[in-house]
């Protein structure tokens, strides 16, 4: 299952939305890379990329949060700092057992679900906040 991005993902800030694509791109990449059975110099390559950048992107978007005193920002950085952890923990099962049909789906479901809804649901609250505060 690839995902697709839609209008219902975009927060109006360019550089976020930027690399939200980027994120949806790089989960479609390691799906596709564990049900074509790629090798390992394309799995961990794709799964590396998905773990800093996603660590990166984060980063960026509390900069934001913090900026524009984001009320909700210590719930909003825990939510990122979790993700960050389950990405890390499933990166390296991955690694160390090969992509399984079980780590698959738990790249489906814990990594691509859960980010189609954090983009939708707490995302777009911060972006419309940050609309709000600006001068």
């Amino acid at each position: 299952m690839a995902y697709t991005w839609t209008a219902s993902m975009e927060t109006g800030n360019q550089l976020i939305d930027s690399q939200h694509q980027q994120l949806i791109q790089a989960i479609n990449d390691l799906l596709a890379a564990c049900r074509e059975g790629k090798g390992k110099d394309v799995l961990y390559p794709t799964l590396d990329f998905l773990a800093s950048y996603t660590v990166k992107h984060f980063g960026d978007e509390e900069t934001l949060q913090v900026k524009s005193n984001y009320p909700d920002y210590p719930n909003h950085k825990n939510l990122h700092t979790n993700f960050v952890h389950f990405v890390q923990d499933l990166s390296a099962k991955i690694k160390a057992e090969g992509p399984t049909t079980l780590l698959v789906t738990q790249v489906t479901r814990g990594i691509g679900d859960w980010l189609v809804n954090h983009i939708q649901k707490e995302d777009t609250k911060v972006a419309n906040h940050i609309r709000s505060a600006a001068p």
